[in-house]
């Protein structure tokens, strides 16, 4: 068994991955409009669609979708790294747990973390 990829689902593949292909300088594999994947040379990150997509609550709170999974990308310099993730679509989310990490939500509204390390 091996690892190819992890999958975001979100209302807009295309766009999602464009995003995180800039994020990341990572080339795009396969682009169509329901399934998006960038292929770094590894394990990789794909896109599908999810018509009816809700983001997830970061903190969620009781009843609110919770968010299944993150990504953490190191950077060499967070405040840096932050400008250039907002300047592509990121947003800083609102509740930050820790220093030295930025929690941030993608266009499709799911978390990221920018880290130092």
């Amino acid at each position: 068994m091996s690892l190819t990829s992890t999958v975001l689902g979100c209302p807009d593949p295309r766009a999602l991955a464009s995003f995180y292909a800039e994020l990341l300088d990572w080339p795009i594999g396969s682009d169509g409009p329901e399934w998006v994947t960038l292929r770094p040379g590894g394990p990789g990150l794909s896109f599908q669609l999810e018509t009816d997509h809700v983001p997830p609550s970061w903190p969620a709170g009781p009843a609110e979708q919770q968010m299944q999974l993150h990504l953490d990308v190191e950077v060499d310099d967070l405040a840096a790294a932050v400008e250039y993730a907002v300047s592509l679509g990121a947003q800083v989310a609102g509740s930050q747990p820790q220093d030295g990490v930025r929690v941030m939500l993608d266009p499709a509204g799911h978390p990221f973390c920018l880290f130092t390390g």
